[in-house]
C-alpha cells in the first residue's frame, strides 16, 4: 500500500534524445565532457523536478568515467529515474548511451548518479516526497544510494545537506 504522498519511479521517469553535431564536438569529432554533462544534468533535473513538484538544484554528481564516446552525426540517448529520497533531497541515475542511427548499434557512454535539493519560492530547502520501493532493483538503488550519501555526508564532516 502506498503512503500518501508516496511517489513511484515510474512516474518521474524521463528520457532525453539529442543528435551529436559540430559545436558539440572537439577538433577530433569526438562529443565534449561537458556537453554530455549539460545533458546529464538538463534530463536528472527534469525527473527530479517531476518527483518533487518544486524547482530544484544541483547539489552534485558523483565520479564519472566515459566508456565510450559518440562521433558527430551519432545519437545520445539519456534515461532517468529517482534512486533515493531524503528529507529535502533526491538523488537521480542517468544512464547514457551512444546511438548510430544508421546501423541500430547502441553502446553504454556513461553512468551518473546526480543530487539535487528541493527549494521553495524563496530558495529554501522544502521537503521531497518519499519514493515508493516497488521491486528488488528499487531497493538495491535506493540502498546503494544511501551508502553514497553517507560517504558524501562523511567527507564534509558530517554536516546536514544533501
Amino acid at each position: 500500500m502506498r503512503a500518501p504522498h508516496e511517489k513511484r519511479v515510474s512516474e518521474s521517469v524521463t528520457t532525453m534524445t539529442e543528435y551529436v553535431l559540430p559545436t558539440h564536438t572537439n577538433a577530433l569529432g569526438s562529443i565534449f565532457g561537458g556537453q554530455v554533462l549539460a545533458w546529464i544534468d538538463l534530463c536528472a533535473a527534469i525527473c527530479a523536478q517531476r518527483h518533487t513538484g518544486s524547482a530544484v538544484v544541483t547539489a552534485g554528481i558523483d565520479d564519472l568515467s566515459f566508456d565510450h564516446g559518440i562521433k558527430v552525426g551519432q545519437v545520445v540517448r539519456l534515461a532517468a529515474r529517482v534512486t533515493a529520497t531524503f528529507r529535502t533531497s533526491l538523488e537521480i541515475l542517468v544512464s547514457v548511451e551512444g546511438e548510430d542511427a544508421m546501423t541500430g548499434a547502441i553502446w553504454p557512454m556513461v553512468t551518473a548518479f546526480v543530487t539535487f535539493v528541493a527549494v521553495d519560492a524563496s530558495l529554501r530547502p522544502t521537503s521531497v516526497p518519499p519514493i515508493l520501493l516497488e521491486t528488488d532493483d528499487d531497493r538495491r538503488l535506493a540502498e546503494a544510494a544511501a551508502e553514497r550519501r553517507a560517504r558524501r555526508l562523511s567527507r564534509r564532516g558530517g554536516g546536514r545537506g544533501a
